[in-house]
């Protein structure tokens, strides 16, 4: 895959593996925006932008060099013009990017991405893990190329849409969140670029959910985040169908777990694994954890929860081992 032409968008737009980093150069004119530490917010001119591969020796250098600059040192070593460009760094592999084209009546959207959710994973409003501080680096980032022509409050309105989308695709395979007990909206380190074309004759001013504009963004970001976190991390509806990898979600310790337990721990843990997958005990845990999310938002007060969730475990549940999960969860977060 190194340093080799990969795709063209229908306006000729060009991507390349380039070593660690994917490069678009662009052969039609793009205005775009960008969260990048390079000519990120909104320009005119842009001719290209990159996706780059942090290898943990740039991880060691980053600590103690600004991100705007080593971005710029990327440029100069692609030979990719740096006052034209913006470009987005991440732990993820180039190898594992996801290219998705959704299209309508002449209308094109591309969407490139490339993801990693195990470790970073968190959903607004989660307590934060630091206040302005270097060092950090997306996780799930996204190119997107628009053939159409935008003006800036399309693009931002795009922009908001790709965002939306991003959390679809979460919430569509439970990501939980790795600082609270609810479901990831994105990584804390996200970036996001979204280019249109200025050489187009049709000028769109809607990019919201009710637009074609906004379906397609929409329709390529699920897809390709979906598609990037699999090949990322091996996340997809196969992996999360398994009772115990959504009660991790409400995280506990788990040895505590076992020195409570009143029968062989080995014994238990062998059960468990031939249970956990079982649809009927995946669905009972999902019904569960439900009305646990009820009862955090406020939706549902403590002892109508508590009620419920018992019912539905000792009418519903016939596996040992998962019932007496259930019971120490609602216990302990159902109170």
């Amino acid at each position: 895959m190194k340093d080799r032409l990969f795709f063209l968008s229908s306006v000729n737009d060009e991507v390349y593996y380039l070593n660690d980093t994917i490069f678009v150069k662009f052969n039609v004119r793009r205005n775009g925006i960008s969260t990048s530490k390079l000519n990120g917010g909104f320009s005119s001119n842009f001719q290209g932008v990159f996706n780059h591969h942090l290898s943990q020796e740039n991880i060691d250098y980053l600590e103690n060099h600004d991100v705007g600059d080593y971005l710029i040192q990327k440029c100069w070593e692609l030979n990719i013009d740096s006052a034209y460009s913006t470009g987005l760094i991440t732990l993820a592999e180039m190898k594992n990017v996801s290219i998705v084209t959704k299209a309508f009546e002449g209308l094109e959207v591309v969407a490139l991405t490339t993801a990693g959710v195990r470790t970073n994973a968190s959903r607004a409003g989660d307590p934060s893990s630091f206040c302005e501080k270097n060092g950090k680096f997306g996780t799930i980032n996204t190119i997107i190329l628009i053939n159409a022509k935008l003006a800036h409050e399309t693009l931002l309105e795009a922009f908001m849409t790709a965002t939306e989308a991003k959390t679809v695709a979460l919430n569509d395979l439970k990501i939980p969140s790795q600082y609270s007990n609810g479901y990831a909206t994105g990584t804390g380190t996200d970036g996001l670029c979204i280019f249109s074309n200025l050489d187009s004759s049709n000028n769109l001013t809607n990019a919201g959910k009710h637009s074609k504009l906004g379906e397609l963004i929409g329709l390529a970001v699920i897809e390709s985040v979906r598609k990037a976190v699999r090949k990322q991390v091996w996340i997809g509806p196969i992996s999360q169908s398994n009772a115990l990898v959504r009660l991790n979600r409400y995280s506990l310790d788990i040895n505590e777990f076992y020195d409570n337990l009143d029968c062989d721990k080995f014994d238990f843990i062998c059960q468990l694994q031939k249970e956990m997958k079982k649809q009927d005990n995946v669905a009972v845990t999902t019904s569960v954890l439900n009305l646990m999310d009820e009862v955090e938002c406020g939706l549902l007060d403590c002892e109508a929860g508590l009620k419920q969730a018992k019912k539905i475990i000792k009418e519903n549940c016939n596996s040992y081992p998962i019932k007496t999960l259930l019971d120490y969860w609602i216990n302990y977060f159902i109170r």
